[in-house]
C-alpha cells in the first residue's frame, strides 16, 4: 500500500526515480526473516493511492497548510507517471481514484511503515 503525493517542484524524472526506489527497496523478509527482498523478488503487487495531505504543513496555527502540494492537474499527471512506472516494471498495480473522497482500509502485516521523500535525497539510489 502506497500513499503518494506530488510536491509543486516534482517532475517526471523525479517521480520515475522514486518509483524505482520503492520497487527495489528490500523491505520483505527472506527465509531467515531478514528484510532482504524487494517487491520484484517476492512477486508482490501494489495499491497506489493519491494523498495530497502528505504535504500538510502543521508548523503554525491549527489548520494544515497545503501550499507545498502540487497543482492538482500536474499532480494527477505525475501520479499517473508513478503508477505507469510500476506497471512498466511488471508490478501488478491497482489504484485509487485521483482526487476522490475514498475509504481505504489497510491491514498492515508486519512492522514496516516507511516515509520516503525526494527532498534532499542523495545522488545515488
Amino acid at each position: 500500500m502506497l500513499l503518494v503525493g506530488a510536491a509543486s517542484d516534482d517532475d517526471e524524472t523525479t517521480v520515475r526515480r522514486l518509483a524505482d526506489k520503492v520497487i527495489d527497496l528490500r523491505v520483505f523478509a527472506d527465509e531467515a526473516g531478514r528484510m532482504n527482498l524487494s517487491l520484484v523478488d517476492v512477486s508482490g503487487s501494489a495499491l497506489i493511492v493519491s494523498q495530497f495531505t502528505l504535504f500538510a504543513d502543521m508548523s503554525r496555527g491549527r489548520r494544515p497548510s497545503l501550499l507545498k502540494a502540487g497543482d492538482p492537474q500536474r499532480a494527477e499527471q505525475l501520479y499517473g507517471v508513478f503508477v505507469e512506472r510500476f506497471r512498466e516494471r511488471g508490478i501488478e498495480t491497482q489504484t485509487g481514484s485521483f482526487g476522490a473522497d475514498m475509504r481505504v482500509s489497510i491491514e498492515n502485516d508486519g512492522p514496516v511503515t516507511l516515509v520516503l521523500s525526494t527532498d534532499q535525497w542523495p545522488t545515488r539510489v
